[in-house]
Order: structure tokens, then C-alpha cells, then sequence
């Protein structure tokens, strides 16, 4: 048996390894297909972002490309926190998609090394270790949802961060202490469901070691040293951007989902078949109409309408081996061996949390579990699923190289269970869209089982290093056949041809052409709508401004003036309000909205428009472009001012009788007497505009309002010749500056730091 033979070295294992983990990942790494969707509509455009002001010497903690501007700095999203994006924005000015998808895979490397060194130091089979490394990497969620970029990182971090962590609890070493609390800070700095679960995960993790077998107290005294300086550096690393990112979530729309909402995003039993049968429901084939839970063919047939998922969270294939392993673990009693217990125990708190409302225990988690209320999918717990079914898989792959004995009945009940799990299969597929497109999944899941099964048995012949080459060659070939690039995962890079910073799309070349005649102190914005869903951030890598964007997140302020959604991909996502109710609206004019590309007719999504409001420009492949003539400067100086009820203004809209070329509505009084026959008597130019710092001259004979048309927000500073001034809160979301009479120079700069401590004192101050 292999078990009784020298393992392969470390250095062979990882050399093993990256070879082995080129193959599946090659169709990305060439570029001849790139991550699609949120990957290119969420995630790219921050980084090309960030570059840019890398390269040109500006800041990236605040973005004026979207919702007329954004607090970056404090954004999960913003990629600002990820070592890797952050070195990739460093080294390249305009990093492109093969970069950047580069980026993740390297992430999945790295969780795949750490898994294998995790592996090594229980003494565990080289090639358990290698199986697990590449089940990892390209199975579950980290494969079937690689669009998620942010959760994919939060993933990658686990392995790493359950290695040091081992290490310093079992070596009692604060060194390791401290290195396992910087990786688990980078796990919450992920801010999203992967995150929340794996720092459950880890404390878990700590509190078995304590509980688990004999001196449980000498193992407790010994555990404080080691966590007590992981605390210490992770407080560290997390406090600042977790402070902001809270601020932010305070400012924000974001709400806390209830449990009905939340049940929305559970994940079906009958989805845990695609651990055995890979793509069973057809989600990977644009051609086949998904007929697992939340298809058309199984809301017809089983009346649940009301599930809420992508149909790519049903891809559970982590490789064949993963059900032939877990079915023997089980009738063999391996899967509560007390060195893999804990992995047992947690991929079933998992597994609870996951299938949501489909059992009662999530029900208990939601009310008990801090943080779970922020999350409106329980499915997104497969990326920590799969991370555990490829852990127990290559554990399970190791004991069977040691021999893991079985009976003639134990076999038996192992037969059993496969007979039942094809019957369900094909019982589904029977009872909904017939036998036809269940049956190429069904048959190809059985080949690539019996397939394993026959590996499995080969394999206790061979050698240490031979057993691991041939496991590593089936569990390649395995996940780079059944895990493909498919629809959710891998697409032709010229579909999204329009994110590079190069690209000859004709809608963007118009929309650059005419914002480079507009006038200095304009700095027009755009609309892009139902054009496609990896528009709305264009703008991050154009360098124009995006009145939306592609963004959970919204400041609570412009959204109750907007009513801005996610994103507005679709025509029907771009909603108006009463106070922004039609692109022929003052609230328009002042956010400067001068053109308008549409993937339909304009007249489709403003039903209030007239013939004449805007100008037909052009009609590209893309889109339908129009022209806004009304639209004001971004810095306006302003004589006339009065007082307004914002919360009113935002149920009722603007004023009729106020003209907004004339009059600033604030939201408080101010010690300046308002100039009614204020008119021409002065004037505002931009100097300089760049991120996070604005500078005007001024020229007001008589005083008055500098009102700047970006969105307000408390993290901004504003001076006048170098002396501090209040930002005022004008026109319900945008900035303005009192001036007494005379020639000034007014710059608003963006101080995050400074601004979240007075903030987060005034918050201090109003609580109870």
C-alpha cells in the first residue's frame, strides 16, 4: 500500500500542482475566454479604476464616475483591500481582462497551496492533498461562480488562514498567531456571506481544539498567546476599513433582509445531485431551458415561482471522486474519524445554512447568528461547501491509499445508495422535461463514477508519486470536462469589447467625442441604460460620469432622490422619482445629464417625454444616443437662496416656482441675506478637478452660493483662500459653499479619515 511508503517532497507535490492547475484554467489564462458578467460589470472597471489613478498620480478613495460620486474608499467592492489587485493596479496603468482574470485564478492557487501545506503537516497523503488542492480550485462554486470575484478572494483566504491558524494553536507559536490573524483579517475584510461564514468557520475551528479529547485546559492556557496576537494584528488591519465601511452602511440604502427574503435565496435539496451528476439541470447550455428548482419546467410542475436564484448556484460537481468518497466515508465510518470530524460536523452546519428554508435549522441561525440578517442568499454558503467537500474528499482519498477497509454488506449498502441516487435523478428529469435532457448527465455522471471507482482501486498498487500523478490526471481531466467554461463562467472576450480602454465601440467613441467639445466648467454627465449588464460602470474605465452604476450600495440620499436600483442593465431598471421624474426635469438639469444612450427608444423608459425635450443624436449598434441641452455646469455661483423641506421635496419634487439657473434650496438657513436680484453679477470656473480634490475661482462682487453639482457627502472638506468653510447641503444632494464678496479660491477635498472620526463622533453623540 501506498500509505507504507515515503511521500513525495513538498517542492514535487506544489510542482505537481501548478502544473496540474494550468490545464482547466488554461482557456482563461489565454485569453480565449474571459469571466463574464460580474466579473466584467462589478469587479474590472474599480481596478482599471484604481490603476488609472495610480498611474496618473491621483487618489482612488473617491470615484466621480458613478451615482455623481461615491465614497470608494469605504466600498467592499472597491478592490482597494485586495493585495493582488492592488500590486496588478501598481504594475500596469490599464490592466485588461486576461490580467485581471489572472488575478482570481492566483487566488485559487494560493487557497490550493494552502490546502496542500495544511494537508502535509497532518501527515496526510501527498496525493489526498493534491486532489483536494484541485477540487478546490476548480469545483463547486469556485468554479460554476467564478463571476464573483469578491466571494471567490473570500474563499481563497480560508485555506491559508486554517493553516496558520492550525499552526499556531498546534505550535503554540504567536507567530503564527499573529500571520493566521492577518489572513483571517483579509477573510473579513471580503465583507460579504463567504466572509461571515468562514469567521464562524474558524471560531469554530478554535473552539474544537480547545473541546476536542483530553487537557482541555492546558490547551486553552496554551491557545491564548497565539490568538491573542492574531487578534491584535487582524484588529489592526480591519478596524479602519471596517469603520468606513459601516459609516457607509449607515449612509446607505442597504437593508437588513427578512427571513422571507432571505428563504428566497435557499438552495434546493434536489441540487445537491449535482455532486454526482455535473450539470444535471442543463444551467452550463445557453440551449437548454433550466429545469431544476426555480426553472420554468419545475415551477410548472412543483408551484415554486418564488425561489430566487441564478441557475449557476446549482452546480455543485467537485469531481467524481467527492460522492464515491463520501458515500464510502460513510458506510465505513471514516467520516467521524477524529481528525476529520470537525470538517464532518461543519460541512452539515454548512450544508443547514445553505439549503435555507428547506429545513428548520436556518431559521434558528437567522434570529441567533450576528450578520446573517445582511445577507438575502443562504446559497451563496456553497462556495464554504465546496471548500469542505473537496477537504473531506482528499482526507477520505488519503485513507483510502492507507486501506480503509470495508464488508461484503458495507458494499452492498454503497451500491444501494448509488441505485437510489441515479433513480432520483432520473425520476426528476422524468417527472418535469422527460428523460431526454436528463439523460446525457445522468449517463456522463455514471461513466466518470465508475470511472473513479476503477482509479480509486488502481491507484493502492502504485507508488507514492505515481499514485498522485494518475489521481491529479483524473481529477484534471475530470473538472476540466464537466467544469468547462460555460455561460456563467468563461465567454468570448469580445463580448465585451467595450470595457477595453481601447475599444473602437462606436457608442463609446461618440460619447468621448462629444463630451471632449463640452465646455470646462460642465463636465456633463451621461446616462447609459438597458445597453447591457456591463455598462452601467463604464464609465470607471471611459473617464466619463455615470449619473448610476453597478452597485448594491447607494447613498441613502441619492437614492430617495433617485431611486437609483443595482443597476440598470435593463431598460426596465431605470426608475424615475418625483423629484428626478423625466429626463426634461430641473433635477436633471442640475446633475448636468447631457447625453443619453439607450438600448431602446428613449421614449420607451421616459413615458413623460415630448417631442422635442432631447436631441436624436445618433443610432449606434448599441444603443439610441441623445442630447440634453438644458444641461447646467457642474459649479454654478448662485445669489438667491431659500430654505427647503429635502424629505418633502423628495415625495413631491422640485418646485415649480423655483428656478434652479437662479436659486439654491438649502437645507438650513445660513448668515448670507439672499440676493433675489442676483443675476450675472459673478461668476465660478473650474481650476483643477481630479478624484478627491475640487478647485474653483471665484468672482463675487456681491457674495453669494458656489454650488457644486456633486453628490454631498460628510467626508469632504471645503476651504476658502486656505480657511475652513461649511459644506452646506444644497438641492437635496449636491454641495454648496457660502462666499462673501470678493476674488476666491474654494477647494473641496476629500478627507475620509477625518471625516468618518467626526462623523462617527456625531453618530456617538445622537445615541441614547
Amino acid at each position: 500500500m501506498t500509505g507504507t511508503r515515503a511521500q513525495p517532497s513538498l517542492l514535487v507535490t506544489v510542482a505537481i500542482f501548478a502544473l496540474a492547475f494550468l490545464v482547466p484554467a488554461w482557456p482563461w489564462l489565454s485569453g480565449a475566454v474571459t469571466v463574464p458578467y460580474d466579473a466584467k460589470s462589478t469587479f474590472l472597471p474599480p481596478v482599471e479604476f484604481m490603476a488609472h489613478a495610480f498611474h496618473s498620480g491621483e487618489s482612488p478613495f473617491w470615484m466621480p464616475n458613478v451615482f455623481a460620486g461615491w465614497p470608494n474608499i469605504a466600498d467592499p467592492q472597491s478592490m482597494l483591500t485586495s493585495p493582488l489587485h492592488v500590486l496588478l493596479a501598481l504594475l500596469s496603468p490599464a490592466p485588461g481582462f486576461r490580467a485581471v482574470d489572472g488575478v482570481t485564478f492566483a487566488y485559487l492557487f494560493l487557497g490550493g497551496l494552502g490546502l496542500i501545506l495544511f494537508f502535509r503537516d497532518r501527515g496526510w497523503h501527498a496525493a489526498g492533498a493534491l486532489v483536494t488542492a484541485l477540487a478546490f480550485a476548480f469545483g463547486g462554486a469556485a468554479s460554476a461562480r467564478l463571476q464573483h470575484t469578491g466571494q471567490v478572494m473570500s474563499l481563497a483566504y480560508l485555506p491559508i488562514t486554517l493553516w496558520l491558524l492550525a499552526r499556531a494553536l498546534e505550535r503554540v507559536s504567536w507567530g503564527y498567531g499573529a500571520l493566521a490573524g492577518a489572513a483571517a483579517a483579509l477573510i473579513v475584510l471580503g465583507r460579504d456571506q463567504v466572509a461571515l461564514l468562514e469567521v464562524y468557520l474558524l471560531a469554530g475551528y478554535v473552539v474544537w481544539h480547545w473541546l476536542d479529547g483530553v487537557g482541555r485546559r492546558p490547551r486553552l492556557r496554551a491557545s491564548i498567546l497565539p490568538l491573542a496576537a492574531g487578534a491584535i494584528v487582524g484588529f489592526v488591519i480591519v478596524a479602519l476599513p471596517i469603520l468606513l465601511t459601516e459609516l457607509l452602511a449607515l449612509d446607505s440604502n442597504r437593508p437588513e433582509f427578512g427571513l422571507l427574503d432571505a428563504g428566497r435565496g435557499s438552495l434546493h435539496p434536489t441540487h445537491l445531485l449535482s455532486l454526482v451528476f455535473a450539470d444535471l439541470f442543463g444551467a452550463m447550455d445557453p440551449k437548454v431551458d433550466f429545469w431544476g428548482a426555480g426553472g420554468f419546467a419545475w415551477n410548472e410542475r412543483f408551484g415554486m415561482a418564488d425561489l430566487f436564484l441564478a441557475q449557476n448556484m446549482s452546480l455543485l460537481y467537485s469531481g467524481a471522486f467527492a460522492p464515491v468518497l463520501l458515500v464510502v466515508g460513510v458506510t465505513r465510518g471514516a467520516l467521524w474519524s477524529r481528525e476529520i470530524r470537525f470538517f464532518t460536523a461543519s460541512l452539515l452546519f454548512v450544508a443547514l445554512y445553505m439549503l435555507g428554508r428547506y429545513t428548520p435549522a436556518f431559521h434558528a441561525m437567522y434570529e441567533l447568528m450576528p450578520g446573517v440578517t445582511l445577507f438575502r442568499r443562504p446559497a451563496d454558503a456553497t462556495f464554504v461547501f465546496g471548500a469542505l467537500i473537496a477537504i473531506i474528499t482528499g482526507y477520505l482519498t488519503h485513507r483510502w491509499l492507507d486501506g480503509l477497509p470495508g464488508t461484503r454488506n458495507r458494499r452492498i449498502v454503497e451500491i444501494a445508495v448509488a441505485v437510489v441516487v441515479i433513480a432520483s435523478a432520473l425520476w426528476l428529469g422524468q417527472t418535469t422535461v422527460g428523460l431526454n435532457l436528463a439523460l446525457k448527465p445522468i449517463v456522463t455522471g455514471m461513466v466518470y463514477a465508475a470511472a473513479a471507482i476503477a482509479v480509486l482501486m488502481f491507484v493502492r498498487r502504485l507508488a507514492p508519486l505515481s499514485a498522485l500523478i494518475l489521481l491529479a490526471a483524473f481529477t484534471i481531466a475530470d473538472l476540466a470536462w464537466n467544469n468547462a467554461p460555460h455561460e456563467s463562467t468563461g465567454l468570448p472576450p469580445a463580448i465585451y469589447d467595450a470595457l477595453r480602454r481601447d475599444t473602437q465601440n462606436e457608442t463609446v467613441a461618440l460619447i468621448k467625442q462629444r463630451l471632449a467639445t463640452q465646455e470646462a466648467d460642465h463636465r456633463d454627465r451621461v446616462e447609459l441604460i438597458g445597453i447591457g449588464y456591463h455598462w452601467p460602470n463604464i464609465c470607471l474605465i471611459h473617464g466619463c460620469e455615470h449619473v448610476f452604476g453597478h452597485n448594491p450600495l447607494r447613498l441613502k440620499w441619492f437614492f430617495d432622490a433617485t431611486h437609483a436600483e443595482d443597476t440598470v442593465a435593463a431598460p426596465d431598471q431605470r426608475p424615475f422619482s418625483p423629484l428626478y421624474p423625466s429626463y426634461r426635469s430641473a433635477f436633471a438639469d442640475l446633475l448636468g445629464v447631457r447625453l443619453i444612450a439607450t438600448g431602446v427608444p428613449v421614449e420607451q423608459i421616459d413615458k413623460a417625454l415630448k417631442a422635442g425635450d432631447l436631441n436624436f443624436i445618433a443610432r449606434t449598434k448599441d444603443a439610441y444616443v441623445y442630447e440634453n441641452p438644458r444641461a447646467l455646469p457642474r459649479v454654478m455661483l448662485l445669489g438667491d437662496w431659500r430654505v427647503a423641506d429635502f424629505a418633502k421635496l423628495i415625495e413631491t419634487g422640485w418646485p415649480s416656482d423655483v428656478d434652479p439657473h437662479r436659486t439654491v434650496l438649502l437645507e438650513k438657513p445660513t448668515t448670507a441675506q439672499p440676493l433675489s436680484s442676483f443675476e450675472g453679477a459673478g461668476n465660478a470656473r473650474i481650476v483643477s478637478y481630479s478624484n478627491t480634490e475640487v478647485v474653483i475661482a471665484v468672482d463675487a462682487p456681491a457674495g453669494g452660493m458656489l454650488l457644486l453639482n456633486d453628490v454631498w457627502h460628510p467626508w469632504w472638506r471645503a476651504t476658502i483662500d486656505g480657511v475652513e468653510a461649511d459644506i452646506l447641503r444644497a438641492n437635496v444632494i449636491f454641495r454648496a459653499v457660502q462666499v462673501p464678496p470678493g476674488k476666491y479660491t474654494v477647494r473641496f477635498t476629500f478627507e475620509p479619515l477625518r471625516g468618518a472620526w467626526t462623523e462617527l463622533r456625531a453618530k456617538l453623540r445622537q445615541r441614547p
